[in-house]
């Protein structure tokens, strides 16, 4: 792959970070410098082979082509994958990601890594400490930079507790509650459930044939937060919080300092006072001793984060099969 500027001019960096919401690639320069950033809406497939590796590419290569025509960086040295599901819906990325990336864009050296780790790279940069990641999904991540930690991550139907799909399920099924005139209903989630999705008897067919059902979960969550005045939306943020504090103190150690940062990342910080104030709360209470600390940066910058130490040779973070796998595909281009 070669750009207008000509071939090999600007080796660069490809960092991507795939999750329940969609796809977002950002190229750059190996020297450092802020990358040019392309997005799409559209949920990589999970299939029989867990992550469809084809459906990435897919959608990366036009992307990235676009990116490389606007930036003038040719060919990638170094490439980072973060996805949601990796290490337990991973394999055929393992098998196919890294040949595919060094035929369509001559990349040297991939790293597939977990989106966790990418939001731990993006947050925390490459000291000790946990991170939890939240978003359509939740996984909670941490590390004394010689093995990783892990709690939840299990997908929307096992785990996941407190993520952005288990709220909006939540916050649906309390509708649901309130339709049928159940206890523990509310009536405020259903009259937002409604204006969102319709007629409730129609819900069922709306969601469950979905591909990208954790993302429909996921998008009734701000509803939720709307109505956190409502007490049955409280109580349901309250347990978010709960969960995430749980997942948090699952993998923060005090090995490597005493007193451990913890960051939390991703799209559900931004349901703000509703579900912040009670997890600062659970926060303080399951994990007295940590440091909470803002994230530095999100599951995007950690990968490019990442892909710039590897082409500098400086990756400081724990490799495993499973977390965090480098490939060497040899010399790019």
């Amino acid at each position: 792959m070669t750009s207008p500027a000509g071939p090999d001019r600007f080796p660069g960096v490809l960092a991507v970070d795939s999750g329940g919401s969609g796809l977002r690639v950002a190229l750059g320069r190996g020297d450092g410098g802020v990358p040019a950033v392309r997005s799409s809406e559209v949920p990589v497939r999970t299939g029989a082979r867990g992550i469809d590796p084809d459906h990435l590419m897919e959608q990366l290569v036009p992307m990235v082509r676009a990116l490389a025509a606007e930036t003038g960086v040719s060919r990638p040295v170094t490439a980072v994958v973060g996805a949601a599901g990796l290490a337990t819906l991973g394999d055929a990325l393992r098998a196919e990601l890294p040949g595919a990336l060094a035929r369509e864009f001559g990349v040297g050296t991939t790293a597939l890594a977990a989106d966790a780790v990418t939001a731990y790279a993006g947050a925390l940069g490459t000291g000790p400490g946990a991170v939890v990641a939240a978003g359509t999904g939740l996984i909670a991540l941490g590390t004394d930079l010689t093995a990783w930690h892990r709690a939840d991550g299990w997908g929307h139907l096992l785990g996941d507790s407190g993520g952005g799909a288990w709220i909006g399920r939540a916050g649906l099924e309390a509708a649901l509650r309130a339709h049928d005139g159940r206890s523990g209903g509310s009536a405020a989630l259903l009259a937002c459930a409604r204006e969102q999705f319709g007629p409730m008897s129609g819900l069922p067919g709306l969601l469950y044939p979905r591909p990208d059902r954790p993302a429909v979960l996921a998008s009734f969550a701000p509803r939720v937060a709307a109505c956190a005045a409502d007490p049955v939306a409280a109580d349901i943020l309250r347990t978010a919080a709960r969960h995430i504090a749980d997942s948090a103190a699952a993998v923060c150690t005090r090995d490597a300092e005493p007193r451990p940062r913890v960051a939390v990342t991703g799209g559900l910080v931004r349901l703000g006072e509703p579900l912040l104030v009670p997890l600062a709360e659970e926060l303080a209470r399951r994990l007295p001793h940590a440091r909470r600390v803002a994230a530095a940066g999100d599951p995007l910058d950690g990968a490019v984060r990442i892909a710039t130490d590897l082409a500098a040779g400086r990756l400081g973070l724990p490799v495993d099969e499973t977390m965090l796998r480098v490939v060497q595909n040899g010399p790019a281009g």
